[in-house]
């Protein structure tokens, strides 16, 4: 659906999300389908009673198709009803065991809601899935899950993983620089840093982590120049915030 018809559609369905008639013609899948776009639209836009009402919609029209049900489970989450954001997700999994991408969602839902152990033991599993065409990505999620469960070891081998798979990963080099510099292996931090920026666009974090490398290397006039970087490409930045304001961990 192209961005200007779901504005209109947007504007004319928000007052009659629960008792609107399908269209004539139109099958519940196909109705499931932009129903799904519209909860995801509105999710975006933070108007969440909305999206539920027409995520529900949408599970009522295909109960069984496994995007839906994983649809509902962000929208759930978002609302904050953890049973059934993950009853949702869990069905996704189910009715969706040929498509890794759905139980890499489950993963991430499981993470999220500390449950770290199911949610690396699945992202290994999606990983191996030879359908699943971006290894790299479930285990840059598996690390990520580990590391925000302090399990630092795995998360670098995972991280490395990643990078042996996609070498200039940006995501990838930005994390592991990360946990280096928390584990004051500022060095090999900042050759990650340097890659990075060598090969992608900067972005504010890795902007951010090479100012704090720097400064812990005692080079304050390369930590300078990453700040001003940080502060002229991304004004608006959070890290641009903290940097203004002294938050400079």
């Amino acid at each position: 659906m192209k961005r200007y018809a779901l504005g209109v559609l947007l504007a004319l369905t928000a007052a009659c999300v629960s008792n609107q008639p399908r269209p004539p013609g139109r099958t519940p899948k196909a109705a499931a389908s932009v129903n799904v776009e519209l909860a995801l639209e509105y999710m975006r836009l933070g108007k969440l009673t909305i999206a539920r009402g027409f995520i529900e919609r949408a599970l009522k029209e295909d109960p069984d198709n496994p995007q839906v049900q994983a649809t509902a489970g962000l929208v759930y989450e978002r609302l904050d009803d953890l049973p059934d954001a993950e009853h949702a997700f869990a069905v996704a999994a189910r009715l969706g065991k040929k498509d890794p991408s759905v139980e890499n969602s489950y993963a991430g839902f499981l993470c999220r809601t500390h449950k770290a152990a199911e949610g690396e033991k699945l992202f290994l599993k999606v990983a191996k899935d030879p359908a699943y065409t971006t290894p790299e990505v479930a285990l840059l999620n598996a690390g990520v899950c580990v590391h925000s469960d302090g399990n630092n070891i795995a998360a670098e081998k995972y991280f490395r993983e990643a990078l042996a798979v996609h070498p200039n990963m940006p995501e990838a080099l930005l994390q592991l620089g990360n946990l280096l510099y928390e584990r004051d292996e500022s060095a090999e931090a900042l050759t990650l840093v340097q890659r990075f920026l060598s090969l992608n666009a900067p972005t504010p974090e890795i902007l951010w982590l090479g100012m704090r490398i720097e400064r812990k290397l005692g080079d304050e006039t390369s930590a300078g120049s990453y700040a001003d970087r940080l502060v002229k490409q991304f004004p608006d930045s959070e890290q641009s915030r903290m940097l203004q304001s002294g938050m400079v961990r």
